[in-house]
């Protein structure tokens, strides 16, 4: 924690070095794409995408969820979901999955939450549509993680804002699964299947 906190309170001496980058980016952001990604700390969209500062605009969760629209009235989901499309005008939405998810790990596996009620609550979102595939090894896990990105796309493209710009052919939707031990990136495909770029 030291060293985090070291660089934290040195930082305003990066920002002094770069000249106009951060005075520009405090004027405002026109970030390209927005990212939904898990909190896993092992995934890092700006990393994985080499996005600079304002380049992209994160929304980060446990397993990568889009929450369903009926449970979605007061949601910092929905809230980033519709700023960044009507308010910041971004027109590709990127929904990343990843290896190693134990978000998808708990739910694929049954375990016992109960000692985590927000945890099984947040998870009881996508239960129902996920549930039922039990992966015995890493290739089913994969697949399910897989599943769960084609599922939270298509929780998306129920809002409001995004079936409209949809209907109007004004936003691009990916799903990517990224592997945290290879580095891979793998895109899904119009055929449904996701396969590495």
């Amino acid at each position: 924690m030291q060293a985090l906190l070291d660089h934290a309170r040195s930082f305003h001496r990066q920002v002094a070095g770069a000249g106009d980058t951060y005075r520009r980016l405090a004027a405002g952001q026109s970030p390209q794409a927005l990212v939904i990604s898990c909190s896993d700390s092992r995934v890092v969209p700006a990393l994985i995408t080499g996005a600079r500062p304002g380049e992209i605009f994160e929304l980060r969760n446990a397993g990568n969820i889009v929450p369903p629209r009926w449970a979605a009235d007061v949601s910092g989901e929905v809230a980033t979901i519709e700023y960044a499309l009507d308010v910041l005008g971004i027109r590709d939405v990127v929904i990343c999955g990843h290896s190693h998810c134990g978000a998808m790990s708990a739910l694929a596996s049954g375990r016992d939450l109960s000692l985590l009620p927000g945890v099984d609550a947040w998870l009881s979102l996508v239960r129902p549509a996920l549930a039922p595939r039990t992966p015995g090894d890493a290739e089913s896990l994969e697949r399910l993680v897989q599943l769960n990105v084609v599922h939270q796309l298509a929780t998306l493209g129920t809002y409001p804002v995004v079936r409209r710009l949809l209907d109007d052919d004004e936003l691009r939707l990916h799903g990517w699964y990224y592997r945290i031990d290879t580095g891979v990136l793998h895109e899904l495909g119009e055929d449904g299947g996701f396969a590495p770029h």
